[in-house]
């Protein structure tokens, strides 16, 4: 009688475990109900990773939010639990917001995407035999005019990225003492079709470009050679050539990481792995960025290709 009792609670057991065991998240179905909120922005890249992750994340049934947000302003959304997720931070522009986040322990640093990140002042190539000094940052003040327009002479132009992007290009111009005028575009298509329209013409041009994109990839050109960025250079005026200023050097290089809300781990744990395990390339991207950008295509079109395409990556992130 005993035995047959203890078959039973032993059953009962294996019951209960299979019944009230969670699911994993791939078998569609997710921890909660609830969406998780993924930011966008105002360049390709970004929406592309975005993308990505959603439709993965869709793939394991959760429920995706895209909201779009302010790049630098979001840390906000992220910290309250408004937002749940950003796909890119990129060191050489958000290193600072991102650690103040951080620190307060409402977000969460998912780890680097695999992208290596890039952006700094750039001209294209045609310009190096009209400004022989360049890439060297101090031949700039010598072709000022060169680079002028009618708005800006007899100071250079500057064409910078959308100003909700940060860089601390004003500061970098007084720091270095540089005899430009920041412009800055309103948005990234605005940039880099300035950029097409000189570069057809050969005419002068300077601006922020960064990788990965596809810019770097069909024209030929040179980013400028500030000094060497250091933590330091941003957060000690004492450094570097103007003893009075901080920012007296180029822009950082190097990871694009994922941030997210503190309570993502445990509110979707499944999600949060697979997020952490999200990676690509940059030659893959700026392909996408290409296809976007150049080719007219779809987004939504190029995400699903890809995903189709590399389904073995993508699988590796769910398991």
């Amino acid at each position: 009688m005993m035995k047959r009792f203890c078959v039973h609670v032993s059953m009962w057991m294996i019951l209960a475990v299979m019944i009230f065991a969670p699911m994993p998240a791939f078998s569609g179905s997710p921890e909660s109900d609830e969406p998780i909120k993924i930011t966008l922005h105002d360049w390709t890249g970004q929406l592309v990773t975005s993308h990505l992750m959603g439709q993965v994340l869709q793939s394991m049934g959760y429920h995706i939010k895209y909201v779009t947000a302010d790049y630098i302003a979001q840390f906000a959304g992220l910290e309250s639990g408004d937002l749940h997720l950003a796909m890119e931070i990129w060191e050489t522009t958000g290193k600072q917001a991102m650690l103040k986040s951080l620190a307060t322990g409402k977000t969460e640093d998912l780890g680097e995407t695999g992208l290596f990140a890039k952006e700094e002042w750039w001209y294209p190539a045609y310009m190096k035999e009209k400004c022989p000094g360049l890439p060297d940052w101090k031949a700039l003040n010598k072709c000022a005019e060169l680079f002028a327009t009618p708005e800006t002479s007899p100071k250079g132009r500057y064409l910078c990225a959308p100003v909700t992007w940060g860089g601390f290009d004003e500061e970098r111009v007084k720091a270095l003492g540089l005899n430009y005028e920041v412009v800055h575009a309103g948005t990234d298509a605005a940039l880099f079709a300035e950029l097409t329209s000189a570069y057809q013409r050969k005419a002068p041009i300077l601006l922020w470009v960064y990788t990965p994109h596809w810019v770097p990839i069909k024209y030929k050109g040179e980013w400028i050679k500030f000094p060497e960025y250091t933590d330091k250079c941003y957060e000690d005026p004492s450094w570097g050539s103007n003893p009075k200023m901080a920012y007296d050097c180029g822009k950082p290089a190097g990871w694009i990481k994922k941030v997210a809300w503190a309570g993502l781990k445990d509110k979707w744990p499944g999600a949060h792995k697979a997020i952490k395990a999200f990676h690509i390339e940059n030659k893959e991207m700026g392909e996408m960025i290409a296809k976007i950008d150049l080719d007219g295509e779809k987004l939504e079109k190029v995400v699903a290709e890809y995903l189709k395409t590399h389904e073995a990556v993508w699988k590796e992130w769910v398991k």
